[in-house]
């Protein structure tokens, strides 16, 4: 985290999902054992124990992501957790990889999360939904992401050369969009 620091000014994050430890207290545990803190944590609200690390991390002084997910009960949790207003943003995640259907699943999920505790709202797909998300985030005026976690190709189908091409066409793509 320290080298990662010396060579950004950007806030450095990390994930706490149930990947990187399925275990909810030993993700707690962890947390509260860590000797350099992230700037803020990603913590994907339907996975078990969600509430207990997005709490060890607010108490550490760690800013949260609140990582929702289309298709589970996430957007639920977290417009009935307490913790909701504590969060930096939302992060919706659209896993519907059909680009013929990931924006209506964008919107029934940005329907659910509503104005989620009045935190700002990072909305991105994932595969084929990648780009019709990340065109609705910007006609909708919302923060969005692109990256290989995302999609490995380009709008035409073109397997991207690295993340470097996908932001550079994503921020191509966004700045044609009508106003």
């Amino acid at each position: 985290m320290e080298s990662v620091r010396s060579v950004t000014t950007v806030p450095v994050g990390v994930t706490t999902g149930a990947w990187a430890e399925p275990d909810p207290a030993q993700r707690v545990a962890h947390i509260r054992a860590w000797t350099v803190l992230p700037d803020h944590a990603s913590v994907n609200w339907h996975e078990p124990g969600a509430e207990a690390v997005a709490e060890a991390l607010l108490d550490r002084g760690v800013g949260v992501e609140a990582g929702i997910w289309s298709g589970t009960d996430g957007a639920e949790r977290f417009t009935a957790s307490a913790l909701g207003p504590r969060v930096l943003r939302v992060l919706a995640e659209v896993t519907d990889p059909d680009p013929a259907t990931a924006r209506d699943s964008a919107r029934a999920l940005l329907t659910v999360v509503g104005q989620a505790h009045g935190r700002p709202v990072l909305l991105h797909g994932e595969e084929g939904g990648t780009w019709p998300v990340l065109r609705l985030a910007g006609r909708l005026g919302l923060a969005t992401r692109i990256g290989y976690e995302d999609t490995l190709v380009l709008p035409d189908g073109e397997r991207a050369m690295s993340n470097a091409q996908l932001v550079s066409v994503a921020l191509s793509v966004l700045s044609t969009l009508p106003l």
